[in-house]
């Protein structure tokens, strides 16, 4: 338990709020109190009740001259275990089915604590990267490696956490692409989906910790799966989420299999709604779109491993004028290989820019996907903005640095345009977790040590085992 004071930022160069109005307050000041934000606007407009806090020595005030203060951004998709095998030499030239068949025994030999280890690390870098609310994807339990322990990691850096329990169900033998060694039988999914539901979901406002079901793919969970996971997820009122429409090869397994495109699978199967987030949806089609549009189902879109493993580039321009919600991943830490939330706005305004021409994004349009829009896909409505009753999940980008040189024309703009920088500052649930661009709840370099200390022992018990 940490206790919170009253929290106020004052002189900031712009706040970028992100509300109803999109407004950049110049010399802009934000008061925070527990875990949610009280007031916002110009600092000489400050409310004669928090400069009495001031001088009364119960608040702590930040200076924030030099700095953009914004939303902290939302991340919808991650794999933080592969923070692990970054960079594994037999799949660094590969597709999506190639580069999953040359890691998947690798993976098999996970523990709990390389889980725990990998969440923390991949954590504190999607914090050091803007990011103050993240979603993960863990779809393999290997040695008794549960869920459990990514819960435990983010509680103890302190960052807001979507859980999702993935999972796969088809192996090899059965005709998926995943080897029998790391799937399991759907009765014992289903049996701890309920079960970590039941233990951690939070849906109140503010909630720090939120479970959602996620069978891994339609390439290696079965029908009965995916649908029985919509039934429960219905019943308890948590979201859904998995991988749809990645590349050419996913599509062509959907009508292999199943007859059918990605979107109308997912649609068969009950897997569209406003409680739905589909990951990548790179080869999403006119109809998929539409469908998407119409349920309000998400996607979250993953412009680095898309273009990593050459999946190709996703039609955000044509989801986001149709009115599909759309937010950021950083995707998964060995198809990326990096997890920079910021950077990862950038890449999305470059790559529809490639595919679709200079206006096909805006660098505030890029930063929108990244808050506003991430808050939709994780179906939440208490992040993604600075204004009052909104959490308290708040960044500060110091300009001052060399990456930032001459940007001084439209420094919101710059964040996008220019080399990715790392936070000065983060709040989360009011609480700072990063101060002058230090991570406070984490021993990092003992974090690092101890990640590096696993990296290099999974890969060697991979190797032992012939994997």
């Amino acid at each position: 338990m940490h206790i919170t004071m009253t929290l106020i930022l004052q002189h900031a160069d712009v706040l970028v709020t992100m509300d109803a109005q999109r407004r950049e307050i110049a010399d802009g000041a934000l008061v925070a109190n527990g875990p949610a934000v009280e007031w916002v606007g110009p600092t000489a407009e400050l409310p004669e009740q928090y400069r009495r806090l001031v001088d009364e020595g119960r608040a702590e005030v930040v200076d924030m001259r030099g700095h953009v203060v914004m939303p902290g951004l939302v991340n919808t998709h991650h794999h933080m275990y592969q923070s692990l095998t970054r960079a594994v030499p037999a799949a660094q030239d590969a597709e999506l089915f190639g580069w999953l068949t040359n890691l998947y025994m690798l993976w098999s030999h996970l523990t709990p604590e390389m889980i725990r280890v990998s969440t923390q690390t991949a954590m504190a870098e999607l914090m050091l990267s803007g990011c103050t609310t993240t979603s993960d994807h863990l779809y393999l339990y290997p040695n008794g490696s549960r869920l459990d322990d990514s819960i435990d990691a983010a509680r103890q850096i302190g960052m807001r956490f979507h859980a999702a329990r993935g999972s796969m169900s088809v192996g090899r033998s059965q005709g998926g692409l995943p080897p029998d060694v790391v799937v399991e039988t759907e009765a014992a999914i289903l049996r701890d989906s309920q079960r970590l539901v039941e233990q951690y979901h939070d849906a109140s406002r503010h909630a720090m910790l939120r479970v959602v079901l996620a069978p891994c793919s339609p390439f290696s969970v079965s029908r009965d799966l995916m649908r029985e996971s919509a039934k429960m997820a219905r019943h308890y009122g948590v979201s859904l989420h998995t991988h749809l429409a990645e590349n050419d090869n996913d599509i062509a397994y959907s009508r292999e299999k199943f007859g059918m495109t990605p979107a109308q699978y997912a649609e068969d199967l009950g897997w569209v709604g406003h409680d739905v987030w589909h990951a990548h949806c790179v080869k999403l089609d006119e109809e998929g779109v539409a469908l998407f549009a119409r349920t309000g189902t998400g996607v979250a879109h993953c412009p680095c491993s898309n273009m990593r493993l050459a999946s190709g580039i996703a039609p955000i321009r044509r989801m986001r004028d149709a009115g599909v919600p759309v937010g950021l991943g950083v995707g998964g830490s060995a198809s990326n290989d990096g997890a920079h939330m910021l950077g990862e706005a950038r890449q999305a305004m470059l790559l529809q820019r490639v595919g679709y021409g200079p206006a096909a994004m805006s660098a505030r349009e890029a930063l929108e996907i990244a808050t506003l829009g991430g808050a939709k896909v994780l179906n939440r409505d208490d992040i993604g903005a600075l204004a009052p009753g909104m959490s308290a999940d708040i960044v500060a980008f110091d300009m001052s640095g060399v990456g930032y040189a001459g940007a001084g024309h439209d420094p919101v703009a710059a964040l996008v345009f220019c080399t990715p920088g790392n936070v000065s500052m983060s709040v989360i649930n009011g609480r700072v977790v990063i101060r002058d661009g230090h991570l406070l709840t984490a021993d990092l370099p003992n974090v690092l040590s101890d990640h590096r200390r696993l990296a290099r022992t999974l890969f060697e018990r991979a190797q032992a085992a012939g994997a």
